[in-house]
């Protein structure tokens, strides 16, 4: 069985669909051990407790320094005993701490195709309007491992989005998240679970 520990931020649509994959079945072999929130009132502590999933809130304003808020992330990380770690709109970069004593065991969820749109910065709305602003036709979402940087590690799957005329960042994070987020990130942590992904020279490989 799969232990994923679950990260957020925010509303968690994503963190929801996964909640519901493990449900009805499209992630096999799975269950969701925990929670971590960087927010006191993030939505998705709610969605957490109304599945009975253990939460922990690591929030930064919380500690001195960034050192001690590092070394609390990674403690909650390590109390949980994740085989996967999912970033769903964690709005925090890792430590190198972190990341280093999960290599490949961490993944997270893109709106946009990576290397677009991707970086410092871009996170939530500011993504699609960058994207509108740019007057891109095909965007998207990608799923990738996580490294000691921001958006940089080995894509895993994508899946290509249209922008249409007259949408607003709203509308088309939307249809970003429907069309793309919620199909490929439990496509990606059902294919983990399975032995499927092989990391060969920073490239990925579906089996």
């Amino acid at each position: 069985m799969l232990k994923i520990l679950i990260c957020v931020s925010g509303g968690g649509t994503n963190f929801q669909a996964i909640i519901d994959a493990v449900k009805d079945g499209r992630i096999s072999a799975s269950e969701i051990v925990g929670v971590i929130s960087s927010s006191h009132t993030a939505k998705a502590i709610e969605r957490a407790k109304n599945n009975n999933i253990p939460v922990s809130v690591v929030c930064k304003k919380d500690f001195e320094n960034e050192d001690s808020f590092n070394e609390a992330l990674v403690s909650a990380v390590k109390a949980a005993d994740p085989d996967l770690i999912v970033l769903a709109g964690f709005l925090t970069v890792l430590p190198s701490s972190l990341t280093e004593l999960y290599p490949n065991r961490i993944i997270n969820i893109h709106p946009a195709l990576i290397p677009s749109f991707c970086g410092k910065g871009y996170y939530g709305l500011k993504v699609h309007e960058e994207a509108l602003k740019r007057g891109v036709k095909v965007t998207g979402a990608t799923v990738h491992f996580v490294d000691s940087g921001c958006d940089s590690g080995p894509i895993i799957m994508q899946k290509a989005v249209p922008v249409m005329q007259g949408d607003t960042p709203e509308i088309l994070q939307r249809r970003v998240m429907e069309q793309a987020e919620w199909v490929i990130l439990p496509m990606v942590i059902d294919y983990f679970a399975k032995g499927k992904i092989e990391v060969k020279d920073n490239l990925v490989y579906i089996n």
